[in-house]
């Protein structure tokens, strides 16, 4: 996997993020640059990584998404941001921190109580940690946690998009709406997503 990424341009770019490294980046080359017909917007990308949090799937049905795919991005690459978050040169991490900071203040203010009432109705052990933080219409640490980190996670992923549309066709393509419209963003990129010619 070492070789592998090193010989794919943009897999030297994954390997220059803090947080990712050949195995991560052999997981996204193979599951997505490759991917023909390649997505079509950034949108169309995070439902492929199952994050979109309107596609439903019943049992028995195909899944909507790639669940190995999900793995990888909504989990693996999610919590070695999360590990990197003290690092100088990170960048993902640190939005992660900042987002769960935000989540916190939000949660203790009671902004969340809609979510916490509709997820209490689906957990059966009244003693765990999540029954009691629905129960006063919060979230659970590890529920804050997950959406802290799923905001990291898509955000790279609007990066990781452009870098392999740029790759792929020369152009910049259409740039997602995390780039001009996302609060906590604020326009900024981390280098080389910008300065790929």
């Amino acid at each position: 996997m070492d070789r592998y990424t090193e010989t794919q341009p943009i897999g030297n770019w994954l390997r220059s993020i803090t947080g990712i490294g050949e195995v991560i980046s052999a997981g996204l080359i193979a599951h997505v640059y490759h991917l023909d017909p390649f997505p079509v917007t950034c949108a169309h990308l995070w439902s492929y990584c199952g994050l979109n949090p309107t596609a439903k799937w019943e049992r028995g049905e195909r899944r909507p998404w790639n669940a190995r795919l999900k793995v990888l991005t909504a989990f693996k690459l999610g919590e070695s941001f999360v590990m990197v978050h003290n690092k100088e040169s990170d960048f993902y991490g640190k939005l992660y921190a900042a987002r769960k900071r935000l989540e916190e203040e939000r949660n203790e203010k009671g902004l969340f109580k809609d979510q916490a009432a509709t997820s209490l109705l689906k957990i059966k052990d009244k003693s765990s940690e999540a029954y009691k933080a629905y129960s006063k219409g919060k979230l659970p640490k590890a529920h804050v946690h997950a959406r802290a980190r799923r905001v990291a996670v898509k955000l790279f992923l609007s990066h990781f998009y452009v870098a392999c549309h740029f790759l792929r066709t020369g152009e910049l393509g259409p740039q997602p709406y995390t780039f001009n419209m996302c609060p906590i963003h604020h326009g900024a990129k981390p280098s080389g997503v910008v300065d790929l010619k």
